[in-house]
């Protein structure tokens, strides 16, 4: 099926977007590249989306949902001077994940979240994806002024969260009163 929607633009729409991405800021660790969403990374973020490995973000999705999802973290930087960055490997500009520090429609409170290809799991590229912008989370939000929204299942970013410091903030989960969600407050590193 041809979705035109999905096509880049070229010319000088291109041109445009390519200007408005450069704001995005590039982050580098030794493995990684986290640089602005474009929609050659459409495709990978559908194939997380629409399938069972959404199921700790809320999903699976439809198409649109999922990329009524990818639309609002990329326009979250226009919107809230912060984001959704992709995750590549130096030397490879293909997506490995995503790594968000965004509030999305619903969220009380920032959020920084992250979620990989299945083919990137198990390697360490989401912590060191996430250590990388934890000092940028905390020069806009501050120490405690993001969380980090989990469903209960998901034991990977239950550990993970507390590598970087965050501790579960019970009194933010019964302000919610989302049954199974739990909410860990970031501090600062603690394992960085």
């Amino acid at each position: 099926m041809i979705r035109p929607w999905l096509t880049p633009p070229s010319g000088p729409a291109g041109a445009l977007v390519e200007q408005i991405a450069a704001a995005v800021p590039v982050i580098e660790t030794e493995r990684l590249i986290l640089r602005a969403p474009r929609m050659a990374d459409w495709p990978a973020y559908e194939a997380v989306f629409t399938t069972d490995r959404a199921r700790f973000m809320g999903g699976p999705f439809t198409a649109e949902e999922a990329f009524n999802d990818f639309a609002q973290a990329v326009s979250s930087w226009l919107l809230r001077g912060s984001g959704m960055w992709t995750i590549t490997a130096k030397g490879s500009d293909d997506a490995l994940g995503w790594l968000y520090l965004w509030q999305e429609w619903g969220d009380p409170e920032p959020e920084m979240g992250w979620v990989l290809v299945e083919s990137a799991e198990g390697k360490g590229f989401a912590g060191e994806a996430a250590r990388a912008v934890l000092p940028h989370a905390l020069r806009l939000h501050g120490p405690g002024g993001f969380v980090s929204y989990i469903d209960e299942g998901n034991g990977a970013s239950v550990r993970l969260a507390e590598k970087l410091g965050a501790r579960r903030d019970p009194a933010a989960e019964a302000a919610l009163g989302e049954p199974g969600l739990m909410i860990y407050r970031h501090h600062g590193t603690r394992d960085a």
